[in-house]
């Protein structure tokens, strides 16, 4: 995203959701999120995520997995849940 860092706000979820007054996804938010991803961290840092979405009352499931047998138990879920989120 370039190396001005300022212009990295408007892509940042955290930030984007603290400037919410209200829930902007009232349907919900489902993020799957795996421990071993080398960004979590350093980067990403889901529980800030988690915060603004419960300033903004927006509801929010995040879990914490990406082990085989829990993407093979949850793929048909996510499937659902973004269909229904683009339809």
């Amino acid at each position: 995203m370039g190396q001005d860092e300022s212009t990295w706000v408007e892509h940042d979820a955290r930030l984007l959701m603290a400037a919410q007054t209200t829930a902007p996804y009232p349907a919900g938010i489902l993020i799957d999120q795996g421990l071993a991803d080398k960004f979590l961290q350093e980067q990403l840092h889901p529980e800030a995520f988690e915060t603004a979405c419960a300033q903004a009352s927006q509801p929010l499931t995040l879990r914490y997995d990406h082990g085989y047998y829990f993407i093979a138990s949850v793929i048909d879920r996510h499937l659902t849940h973004h269909a229904s989120q683009l339809s």
